[in-house]
C-alpha cells in the first residue's frame, strides 16, 4: 500500500436552481504524482457536464502522460461539443516539482509560508481547435497547498483569511460556510496539501 503524499478536500456547487453542476473534476494519487483537473462546461447544466466529463475521461485513460499531452488529447475529444474551460495540475513526487496549466477561467493558488501565487489561465476555451497555451512549472516545497477552482471562486472569496489555512477540510468546510446561500455559478474548489 502506497502512503498518501497529499491531503485533499473538495467542495462543488451547481448553480441556483440547477440540478447538474457543469463542473467535473477528477484527482488520484499514484506512487510517483498526483494529478487534478477541473473541466467547466461552456454554460451550466447537462449539456455543460457534458462536455467537461469528456475531459475527466481523457485524463483517466492517460494518466501518466505530460499536461501538455493532456490538454491536447482533451481539445481533439471536444470537436462538435459544447467547449470547456479547465485546469490541470500533476506533482511529481520523485523530482519535487508541479505543473499546472489553464485554459479560461479555471484558477490555482498556491500557497507556501503563508504566501499566495496566483496562476494567471490562458485566454479563452477548448473546442476542438488549436490555440496556444502556457505550461508553469514551480518547485514543489514541503507544507505546500494548491487551490484550484472553477469562475464560482471569486477574487473577494479568495482574498478572505481562511485561505491560509493550513488543514484542507478546514479551509473547505470554511469556505463552504462562507458561500452556503452563494451560488450565481457552478462552483468547484479542490484543495491539495503536499505533506511529502
Amino acid at each position: 500500500m502506497i502512503k498518501s503524499r497529499t491531503e485533499v478536500a473538495v467542495y462543488q456547487k451547481p448553480k441556483k436552481g440547477n440540478y447538474y453542476c457543469g463542473d467535473s473534476y477528477y484527482y488520484t494519487e499514484t506512487e510517483n504524482e498526483f494529478i487534478c483537473v477541473i473541466a467547466d462546461g461552456l454554460g451550466s447544466g447537462e449539456f455543460a457536464k457534458e462536455s467537461s466529463q469528456v475531459v475527466i475521461n481523457i485524463v483517466k485513460a492517460h494518466i501518466d502522460a505530460s499536461v501538455k499531452t493532456l490538454i491536447k488529447m482533451c481539445n481533439q475529444s471536444l470537436m462538435g461539443k459544447r467547449g470547456v474551460v479547465l485546469g490541470l495540475l500533476k506533482i511529481d513526487f520523485d523530482q519535487k516539482h508541479y505543473t499546472f496549466s489553464s485554459v479560461g477561467n479555471i484558477g490555482i493558488v498556491m500557497i507556501s509560508n503563508w504566501k499566495k501565487k496566483r496562476n494567471i489561465p490562458n485566454a479563452g476555451f477548448l473546442a476542438g481547435y488549436e490555440r496556444p497555451f502556457k505550461v508553469v512549472s514551480g518547485e514543489l516545497k514541503p507544507e505546500m497547498r494548491f487551490v484550484v477552482f472553477s469562475d464560482g471562486v471569486t477574487d473577494a472569496d479568495l482574498s478572505q483569511p481562511f485561505m491560509l489555512y493550513n488543514n484542507v477540510h478546514e479551509l473547505t468546510h470554511a469556505f463552504s460556510e462562507y458561500k452556503a446561500d452563494q451560488a450565481d455559478d457552478d462552483t468547484t474548489m479542490i484543495t491539495i496539501k503536499y505533506t511529502g
